[in-house]
Parts: structure tokens; sequence; C-alpha cells
């Protein structure tokens, strides 16, 4: 799904180029992505030509400018677009087409952690070399609104709280100089940063990107990264180099070839690395998970950005290494709430990880929910939002 061949149709509109590779049969027909597809070409159709002026006139400044640009923003801006789905419904793929015929000159595709990142850089950049300036945020829109009419976002997400603070006054900037903002996410606006400190200070955010962009749930029947799990053996016993050279085997298939790379999660102005990912499942050892300072954050960022985890050589859990243990049984309750898909090896089955001693009883929670993980349906579900 990743890797299509060149579109027949393109200059038409996203549409009639996802209607071209379902022809082909590069594509399996699929009404969800249909209705998405139709969307991104109303949206086509009105960006034709699309390219407000990255540097207005002066308008009057203070309150008062800020009101009428904004109205002008409201009145004339298109409305954009937030494509939201489990992993595997496409959303990527479509997008990507919709970006490339997009008819704007001014254009920018780019992962949302990475388009953070960069603006706080920016913003840290501009604080100390303007020190007479006391707000950032303008300086920063007009940067980006000068390289970028239409902004694409790939896997738009906040788990942030330095993220989530500059967010509602960023975006609000970017829409009153007329940006259009399409995104793929996992989650939808009312879920964004659920759960987390400080999220009330969030809320005006997500009623700003309502008002904004239009969001549609793609919730068709069909996983397609998802059905690679389907027959694969879930629990590997013992961890030996046998069951390593199979897991082996179960990463490549479940990644389908595409390239493992390193993948950046940014948890509470922290980074945390994952070493193997791709295509939506990454790569652990129990060693990482579970033996250094990760905690429920960092558990509940790697099960809402992976679909499936592969873990390596779980051993046997008791009273004396039961640091271990408690993260470990942080780590399956957040992948079992996420609905994750959890491949492993491990010395023993999940009833016999953690027999003896105190907190025993305890593990036995953590066991059914294992058990369940490596059942026929639970391989086979979506994951809910």
């Amino acid at each position: 799904m990743d890797h299509l061949p060149p579109q027949s149709g393109s200059h038409a509109g996203p549409l009639p180029a996802y209607r071209a590779l379902v022809a082909t049969g590069a594509l399996d027909a699929d009404s969800a992505q249909e209705a998405a597809a139709e969307k991104l070409q109303d949206l086509w159709e009105r960006l034709r030509g699309y390219d407000p002026r990255p540097n207005p006139e002066p308008v009057t400044p203070g309150f008062i400018g800020r009101l009428l640009r904004r109205r002008h923003a409201e009145e004339y801006v298109p409305e954009g677009l937030y494509l939201v789905g489990d992993v595997g419904r496409g959303k990527s793929m479509l997008m990507d087409l919709f970006f490339d015929v997009a008819d704007v000159p001014r254009k920018q595709r780019i992962h949302f952690h990475k388009f953070m990142q960069q603006a706080h850089s920016r913003i840290h950049q501009w604080k100390r070399t303007h020190t007479n300036v006391s707000d950032p945020i303008p300086p920063l829109a007009d940067s980006i609104a000068a390289d970028s009419a239409l902004l694409c976002f790939d896997e738009f997400q906040v788990n942030d709280i330095a993220d989530a603070m500059i967010l509602g006054r960023l975006f609000q900037a970017l829409f009153d100089r007329g940006v259009v903002v399409v995104a793929t996410s996992n989650t939808e606006p009312d879920n964004l940063f659920k759960g987390q400190p400080g999220r009330d200070a969030f809320l005006p955010f997500i009623a700003l990107l309502k008002q904004r962009v239009e969001v549609l749930v793609m919730d068709g029947a069909r996983d397609y990264r998802r059905e690679r799990t389907r027959g694969v053996r879930a629990w590997h016993v013992p961890a030996d180099d046998f069951s390593r050279r199979e897991m082996d085997k179960i990463f490549a298939a479940l990644t389908d070839g595409a390239p493992v790379v390193p993948v950046t999660l940014t948890i509470m102005g922290r980074d945390l690395i994952v070493e193997q990912a791709a295509d939506g499942v990454a790569r652990f050892d129990f060693e990482f998970l579970c033996n250094t300072a990760l905690g429920a954050g960092d558990y509940l960022a790697i099960a809402t950005k992976f679909h499936t985890v592969v873990l390596d050589d779980i051993p046997r859990l008791s009273p004396d290494n039961f640091d271990q243990a408690r993260r470990f049984i942080t780590l399956i309750d957040s992948l079992y709430d996420q609905h994750v898909k959890l491949i492993a090896s491990a010395d023993a089955m999940p009833d016999q990880l953690y027999q003896r001693g105190e907190n025993a009883r305890m593990f036995e929670r953590t066991a059914s929910r294992l058990d369940e993980m490596q059942s026929l349906d639970w391989l086979g579900i979506h994951r809910p939002d």
C-alpha cells in the first residue's frame, strides 16, 4: 500500500488518481477510501491556484487588526481536512495522492512530530537573537506561511506538554495567515492529549481545529497492514536462538519490506528512541523496555504510535526483579488498552511467568491479558481510537 506505481489521471485530482489505482489492481476497492478520496477531490478543486499573499499589506495594529485578519481568514480560507482512522486504513497514501497533485504553489508535506521539533527550534533561536521581542509566535507563523499555504501533516498526535502549550496560538496564527491544513491521525480531535496534565488549557486548540478542518473518520472494515498478523504465532517459548530466528522472520513479514529505521517519540519534553521501527511495527527487547527508567507515559506513547510490538527475551519474573515486573505489567496494560498486537518470546507461558512470592496474584490479570492477546480474535481486530 505504501509503494504505488505512477497514477494516470492525476492531473484531474486525487479521486481519478485513486480510481486509476483501483482499476489497475494496485489497490483493492474500499468504500471508506473512496469517500476520503471524494473529500480530498473537493478540497483539491477549492484549492486550485490558491495562493494567499504571504506578506499582506499592513492592517490596523493591535487587537482590532487581529480581529480583522481573523475575520478575513474565516471568510475566505478554504476549510482543511483531518483524516482519522486506525493504522493501516490508507490515510497517508490518500494524502500523498492529494499532495502530489495539489495546485498550490507553496506547499509542504511533513510528519507532525518533525514539524513541532522545527517549531520549537525556531522559537528557541528567535528568543536568543531577539531578546527585546517577547512573543515569537507571530514571526514564526509569518515564516511558515511564507513557505507553505498548504500544510499536509502525517500522523497528527500530541503527547508532549511543550507541544500542547503552543499549538493553539501557533495554529490560530497560521489560519489567520491563510494556511490550509490537511492531516492524518489515529486519534479523533476530541481525544488528542486525553488524560494528560494540563489538558484543560489544550481544549481551545481542539475547538479551533474542529472549526477549521473537516473531520472524516475512515472506519471501513479492512485493515490492510494488520492482516499480516493473522496466522502468526504470538508467543514463543523458550526465548532461545530458535525463537530469535522465528522473531526475525515474523518482524520481516510484518514490515513487508519497508525500511527499518529509528523513530523518535517525544514524551514530556524528552526523547525516546525506538531503534527498530517500520510500517507501524516496533521491535524491542525486554531489557530496554522494562529494565530502564521508562514509565506509563512512555508505554502509552509506544501504544498509540504502533499497531504491533515485537518483544524479545521476556525472562521469568519474581520479587527478585519486581521493578522489571512492575514495568512489564504497565507496558501490557498500555498495549492492551490501545488494542496493540504483541508478538513475544519468553522463558515461560504467560501463566508461568510470575509464579511465586509477593505480588504473584497481582500478575494474574496480566497473564490473563497476555492469553487474550494471543487469540485469533485479538490478532484480527481493529484498534479503536
